[in-house]
């Protein structure tokens, strides 16, 4: 390292040499960090290429490198250094310049006939083209200081005409092929050929995938033996529908998150309503409501959380009610924290509270009904040692609470699972999943 370090740093005479091209130090303010150890920095990553962070710490901090590095490019710096140093061996004999090579006239020639082709080329897509047809890199001014020599002529013909208006859409797709091959870029080609640059991309991608196969039309549809449907995902369709409470949208949500199926969600509403014929099942009943202020609208995350607690169906021996208690945040409306417990007690809602604020924080505001267990004299010590302000939805309005939306899915999705769980394991399990 040490070996490295000495080969990549300046030598004294060099840094005399540089040190008057450097911007001067500033009268005010805090003292800049030193020149010289921040230079030997910036040459230490370009000569050895490696990442910042690595430059070693003999030469101050990394971020003061970089930042010197952009500021001294921004303000002319390294440009000043880089000419004073080309002049100093300009004067020692040790530069051969080369004679400048000209511009060939076959080139000039090709760079206005492409202006004339296509006027809305601009300067980089034409020394682009240039270098696909000739292997001839232009600098990015050249074009257009070429076409400002030229005069360009009005061209009244074209190479190719627009895509709609070919005689056949195959010799169209042709042309946009034609022109990506001759270094047109994708701009530039539905420019010119008055098309949308997705038809292009598919053009393109089509040509590159199947050859010229892919520049002919395809016959419309499904190609034959293709089916997205197939047994197992009807069984599925038909074990869920199984739960009267699920629709076609929550079942085909069902499908994408546990079985990846790519079906529309009218696939599935067909496949619905051939099992509602062959198998009897009944179909999902609609409860159109409307619309009511929500008084407990967040703005901000960690601003307003809702909890409540709701009863649950199982088939447990022995066990009177089991209840399912829950936290929701109303800014992301996302659950929490939430627990099955068989009972609605003081204790096992704090515990519910302790898990959320444990994740997440303590929010600004909670929001519940007027639940004894949410009144409880802990349950308000508590809201107090952690600064949370305690709102009350009003009687017989449930909507006021973000969560009855959560408990209505939960309802739809789970109860039919609740109601077949005969432990408390399987009723955990069932909450869970």
């Amino acid at each position: 390292m040490l070996a490295l370090m000495r080969r990549t740093e300046l030598t004294d005479q060099q840094w005399q040499h540089l040190h008057p091209l450097l911007p001067p130090l500033k009268s005010r303010g805090r003292p800049r960090a030193d020149d010289r150890k921040t230079l030997n920095g910036i040459l230490y990553v370009l000569r050895t290429g490696c990442r910042w962070e690595d430059v070693p710490r003999e030469y101050g901090s990394p971020v003061t490198c970089w930042r010197r590095l952009r500021a001294w490019e921004e303000d002319g710096t390294w440009e000043r250094v880089w000419r004073s140093l080309l002049a100093a061996l300009d004067e020692q004999g040790k530069i051969g310049w080369a004679r400048r090579r000209g511009l060939e006239p076959f080139i000039r020639r090709m760079i206005v006939e492409l202006k004339a082709e296509h006027p809305r080329l601009n300067d980089n897509e034409i020394a682009n083209i240039v270098y696909v047809r000739t292997g001839r890199r232009l600098g990015k001014h050249t074009p257009g200081r070429v076409l400002s020599e030229e005069v360009v002529p009005l061209k009244l013909s074209r190479l190719f005409e627009p895509y709609h208006e070919a005689r056949d859409v195959r010799e169209a797709r042709q042309a946009v092929v034609a022109l990506h091959l001759d270094g047109w870029s994708v701009k530039s080609i539905a420019s010119y050929m008055r098309v949308s640059r997705t038809t292009v991309y598919r053009v393109i991608g089509r040509w590159i995938e199947e050859g010229e196969a892919g520049l002919a039309d395809k016959q419309p549809g499904r190609p034959g033996g293709v089916r997205k449907m197939d047994l197992a995902t009807m069984d599925f369709i038909r074990r869920s529908q199984e739960n009267p409470e699920l629709g076609a949208f929550r079942i085909h949500a069902a499908l994408e998150q546990k079985r990846d199926a790519e079906v529309s969600v009218r696939t599935v509403g067909r496949v619905m309503a051939v099992h509602r014929e062959l198998y009897g099942l009944a179909k999902p009943k609609r409860s159109p409501k409307e619309k009511a202020e929500m008084p407990f609208r967040a703005k901000k995350r960690r601003e307003i959380w809702t909890a409540d607690v709701r009863y649950v169906p199982h088939s447990i021996t022995g066990v009177g009610n089991a209840y399912v208690i829950a936290v929701l945040e109303n800014y992301s409306r996302m659950i929490l924290s939430s627990a099955v417990s068989l009972t609605q007690d003081t204790t096992a809602f704090l515990r519910v509270l302790y898990s959320a604020v444990e994740r997440y924080g303590p929010p600004e505001w909670l929001v519940t009904d007027g639940g004894r267990i949410f009144k409880a004299k802990q349950s308000r010590a508590v809201y107090r040692a952690l600064g949370i302000g305690k709102e009350q939805i009003e009687r017989r309005k449930p909507y006021q609470s973000y969560i009855e939306t959560t408990f209505g899915i939960q309802k739809r999705m789970a109860d039919w699972h609740f109601k077949k769980a005969e432990t408390f394991a399987e009723l955990a399990e069932a909450h869970d999943t």
